[in-house]
């Protein structure tokens, strides 16, 4: 089975070039993005973009390729159309769409924010893992996703990695 993985960035982190490595690194085994609709509207386009015409001295110069070529899939009760290239709408209950396309054959799925979407993940314990990017500073508990994550959803801390620019990452396996 697919596994469903969180990348999500919190407010307030600085990106560096390792940062940028390990997002392209968390891409190998993954051949879907799966977005909410209020995420897609803003991050397709701006990915393919910054592929399409990189920017001098960018730091997302990088990723825009890797992300740009994977398929995306959104889910949306609301789209009537897709307007997007690489891309697929899914409809109807949350918990069964995503459950039937980790079932799919293939390799991971990864999940790039959108809070209120995220947060109906992790609620319905479809996550498998989560990479969470975050700046002790800048963090806040009124962050959506964080109400789903308490001592009732048992995770395993697998890795956690600091970066030079101060943001942390902390990457979480969830114990079935």
């Amino acid at each position: 089975m697919r596994k469903l993985k969180v990348q999500m960035n919190f407010e307030g982190i600085h990106w560096d070039d390792d940062m940028v490595t390990f997002c392209i690194d968390n891409l190998k085994n993954v051949d879907n993005i799966l977005l909410g609709r209020i995420t897609a509207e803003a991050f397709i386009p701006y990915w393919k973009e910054v592929a399409e015409n990189p920017r001098p001295n960018d730091i997302n110069n990088r990723v825009g390729k890797p992300i740009n070529d994977i398929s995306k899939v959104i889910f949306s009760n609301k789209l009537k159309s897709n307007k997007w290239d690489n891309t697929t709408i899914i409809k109807g209950d949350l918990e069964e769409e995503i459950k039937n396309l980790k079932e799919n054959n293939g390799k991971d799925i990864i999940v790039y924010g959108g809070n209120s979407f995220v947060s109906s993940l992790v609620e319905h314990r479809l996550v498998d893992e989560y990479y969470l990017f975050i700046d002790p500073l800048a963090i806040s508990r009124d962050e959506p996703i964080l109400k789903f994550i308490n001592s009732s959803l048992s995770l395993q801390l697998k890795e956690c990695k600091p970066f030079e620019c101060g943001t942390i990452l902390l990457g979480y396996t969830r114990q079935k």
